[in-house]
């Protein structure tokens, strides 16, 4: 008996080595790490910037000319490229946030489930974006 369990051919298991640093560039990322990823990156740049934001609020109530002064810096294409860039993080970490508190609750666990919600949230969060780009840009 012992001999057939030894002379029964083994598995080959699959072996796991870690990423070297030149195997990056050929290594795809689930798109859930892609939404996580973009998720702390939101989140980081909204905390780097607020208090930059409510020095800008600050100085906005001030008086009507700071008001105005204010709103012309804003008029630039720069600057509403950067209020862009905080829209879209506040947008993508706004709807990571509510897929996370989901996924918290137990729903959308499996792999299937949680490629769509992440596909969900990159969708959501950049046709959101685009809207507020169409009207910072005057499109409508």
């Amino acid at each position: 008996m012992s001999e057939a369990v030894r002379e029964a051919p083994k598995k080959e298991r699959p072996e796991f080595r870690n990423i070297h640093v030149t195997e990056l560039s050929n290594y795809r990322m689930p798109l859930a790490s892609i939404v996580s990823i973009l998720h702390r990156i939101s989140g980081f740049m909204m905390f780097a910037l607020l208090p930059f934001v409510l020095y800008l609020l600050q100085q906005s109530l001030l008086s009507e000319m700071t008001f105005a002064y204010l709103q012309g810096i804003a008029s630039q294409p720069i600057v509403k490229l950067i209020i862009l860039a905080l829209v879209w993080g506040y947008m993508h970490h706004f709807c990571a946030g509510v897929r996370h508190l989901f996924m918290d609750l137990h729903f959308g666990l499996d792999k299937l489930s949680a490629r769509k919600s992440a596909a969900t949230v990159l969708a959501v969060s950049l046709s959101l974006t685009a809207l507020v780009a169409l009207k910072l840009f005057g499109v409508f």
